[in-house]
C-alpha cells in the first residue's frame, strides 16, 4: 500500500502545495472545495457540495456492508506566512499553519486509492469546514456537517493530524482521551472607579481583579481531583484609560480545558465561586461562558485497526502511543456519534522544526505518502474484515 501511495507522490505535492499557496478561513473555503469536489466527481465518487456550509461529502461503494468515514479538515488560519518558498500562502493575512492543506490532499490521495479497490461496504470522504472556528452560533465545520447528515449510516470515522515535533516514518495512536474540551470564558468586574490620589474613596476593579487571578490559578491546582486533566488560562486583561484613574469596571477573558464532563461542570462552578469574591469586596461581576467543542476521545477498536493499520505499513516499532493534548480539536464531534480515532503523522523537517500555528510553519512532503497509506489500509481493513 505505501508504494501504491508513493506513486501518487506528485498528485499529493501538487494538491497540496496550490491549497496552501491558496488558503482560506474557516466556512469561507468555496475554492478548496470546488477543486476538492471536481477531483473527486472524477475518481467516481457520489459527491455532494455545501454540506455544512462549505464541505464536501463523498461516498463510493454500496450499501450491502459497513460503512467507514474518512474525515479532512480544509480551513487555514489567521496569520501572514514569514517564509518566502516558492509555495508560500498568496493571500495576506491567511496561511495554513495547522496542516490542513495536507490533510486533504492525503485524503484525495486515499480517495483515489480506494477509487480503483474492490471491496465491500462503503467509503465516505468527509472533507469538512472551519475546524479552527466556530460560527455566529458558536458551531464550527463537524456539528455543521453532523446537522447536515454527514455522518448518517456512519459505522466508524478516521482521521489524522500531521505531527511537526515526531520524526518522518512514524505515527501516534492510542485509545482514550486524545483531545482537551474547551469553552471560552468572559468575565467584567465591576467597581467604583475616581481619582488614582484617593484610592479610599473608590472600590478598585483592579485590586478586586487580583484576587480573582489569584484564584482562577488555584481552581486546578487546589480544587480538582489531581488526575483529572484541566487548564484555566487568562488570555486578555482590559481596563482604564488614563494612568491617574481608576476605573469603574475591568474585562479579563480567558479558555478552559477538560477531558471528562464532570471537570467540565466542577470548572464552570468554581469559577463562579471566585468571581463571587467581587461581592464581598463591594464590587460586582459578569461571567460568561462559550461553549467549545467537547473532547475527543478515541475509541478503542478504531484505535486499534489504526496501530494495526500503521504497523502493516511502518512497521510496529514506529506505531507509538499518542501523547494526549488538550488543545482542542472539533472531531471529537464525530467520534461522539460514531466510533472513531485520529493519529498523528511524524512530518519533522529534521534541523528546522516548524511547529503548528507558526508563520513558517512546514511539513516534510516525504510523510504525505505514508498518511495516504495508512488511512486506506485502515479502511480496507475495516471493510474487509467487518463483514
Amino acid at each position: 500500500m505505501l508504494k501504491t501511495a508513493h506513486n501518487i507522490y506528485e498528485d499529493l505535492v501538487h494538491w497540496r502545495r496550490d491549497f496552501h499557496m491558496h488558503p482560506e478561513l474557516g466556512f469561507t473555503e468555496t475554492r478548496t472545495a470546488r477543486i476538492v469536489a471536481d477531483e473527486l466527481e472524477k475518481m467516481g465518487y457520489r459527491v455532494r457540495r455545501g454540506v455544512g456550509k462549505t464541505g464536501v461529502v463523498a461516498d463510493i461503494g454500496n450499501g450491502d456492508g459497513p460503512t467507514i468515514a474518512i474525515r479532512a479538515d480544509m480551513d487555514a488560519l489567521p496569520i501572514q506566512e514569514t517564509d518566502d518558498r516558492d509555495y508560500a500562502s498568496l493571500t495576506p493575512g491567511v496561511m495554513h499553519a495547522c496542516g490542513h492543506d495536507s490533510h486533504t490532499a492525503m485524503a484525495l490521495g486515499a480517495a483515489a486509492i480506494l477509487a480503483k479497490e474492490d471491496f465491500p461496504g462503503r467509503v465516505r470522504f468527509l472533507f469538512q469546514p472551519s475546524e479552527e472556528v466556530a460560527d455566529e452560533a458558536g458551531l464550527s465545520g463537524a456539528p455543521r456537517m453532523i446537522e447536515d447528515g454527514a455522518l448518517e449510516g456512519v459505522d466508524m470515522v478516521i482521521a489524522q493530524h500531521v505531527a511537526p515535533h515526531a520524526s518522518l516514518g512514524t505515527i501516534c495512536i492510542s485509545s482514550g482521551p486524545a483531545s482537551g474540551g474547551v469553552d471560552s470564558w468572559f468575565g467584567k468586574i465591576y467597581g467604583v472607579g475616581g481619582h488614582g490620589a484617593h484610592p479610599d474613596t473608590v472600590i478598585d476593579p483592579f485590586y478586586i481583579l487580583a484576587h480573582i487571578i489569584m484564584g482562577l490559578n488555584a481552581i486546578v491546582s487546589r480544587r480538582l481531583e489531581p488526575f483529572a486533566p484541566a487548564v484555566i488560562s487568562i488570555g486578555t486583561l482590559h481596563g482604564g484609560a488614563a494612568q491617574n484613574v481608576i476605573p469603574d469596571a475591568v474585562e479579563i477573558t480567558g479558555t478552559l480545558r477538560y477531558t471528562e464532563l464532570e471537570v467540565h461542570r466542577q470548572i464552570k462552578d468554581e469559577m463562579r465561586r471566585v468571581f463571587e469574591i467581587s461581592r464581598n469586596l463591594g464590587g460586582d461581576y459578569e461571567l460568561r461562558f462559550e461553549d467549545g467543542g467537547g473532547p475527543m476521545t478515541n475509541d478503542e477498536a478504531a484505535s486499534k485497526l489504526l496501530h494495526e493499520a500503521g504497523a502493516a505499513i511502518l512497521g510496529e516499532a514506529n506505531v507509538l502511543p499518542l501523547r494526549p493534548t488538550l488543545g482542542a480539536e472539533d472531531f471529537g464531534a464525530f467520534t461522539a456519534k460514531a466510533p472513531g480515532a485520529m493519529f498523528t503523522l511524524g512530518t519533522r523537517i529534521e534541523g528546522d522544526e516548524r511547529t503548528l500555528h507558526h508563520p513558517r510553519f512546514d511539513i516534510d512532503e516525504r510523510a504525505m505518502p505514508i498518511g495516504a497509506a495508512v488511512l486506506v489500509e485502515a479502511t480496507l481493513r475495516f471493510l474487509r474484515g467487518a463483514i
